[in-house]
């Protein structure tokens, strides 16, 4: 075995070496067309993420594509293809995404804009095209009209509102300004 493994190992690192595509120094590197002037001038990030969590231990996650600072305010970050996470002390996980965001770092918000989706793990999957969110306490709602599936069935409503429950601290949704539900009711399993 003293003989035999090292001969099998050096016999399998030459077949490496010997069957591996030979390199031409001489060709070109593949690079991207970007315009290297026009993106050290811009500020911003490239797949930005940031964490932090809520004064009721609620941990918050934002990732994005693509985030600059507002010209016209510092403050306010422009942000593309945004995918969030809540996960709550319930041990309930939220996962919104959007198309853009808005957020306010010294106001904690966020507005998230076009094909928003918020889809949980106790079984909701909601659509909107907007939902103002605040990022240092559980706190999100749709201005417009929100429409979706839930555990009981579909619905659509005028306005959605995530928050939480004075009495108890836990977290609530609350659909208003038209409350429309498809019930389907649910087979017992055998």
């Amino acid at each position: 075995m003293k003989i035999i493994l090292p001969l099998l190992a050096l016999g399998l690192l030459s077949t490496l070496f010997l069957i591996s595509r030979n390199v031409d120094p001489t060709k070109n590197i593949p690079i991207t067309n970007i315009d290297l002037e026009q993106r050290a001038d811009d500020l911003g990030a490239t797949n930005p993420s940031f964490a932090g969590m809520t004064n009721r231990g609620d941990r918050v996650s934002v990732r994005a594509e693509q985030a600059k600072p507002d010209a016209r305010d510092p403050e306010q970050l422009l942000a593309e293809v945004v995918e969030a996470r809540l996960q709550l002390v319930s041990g309930t996980v939220i996962d919104i995404t959007s198309n853009h965001a808005e957020m306010n770092q010294g106001e904690f918000t966020a507005n998230l804009q076009g094909d928003v989706n918020v889809v949980t793990t106790n079984g909701y999957d909601l659509n909107t095209e907007r939902l103002n969110a605040r990022l240092d306490r559980l706190y999100a709602e749709t201005p417009g009209p929100v429409h979706g599936s839930a555990p009981v069935g579909t619905f659509s409503a005028g306005r959605m509102v995530l928050d939480t429950d004075q009495k108890t601290g836990a977290a609530h949704l609350l659909f208003t300004d038209g409350v429309k539900l498809l019930y389907t009711p649910q087979t017992p399993e055998e």
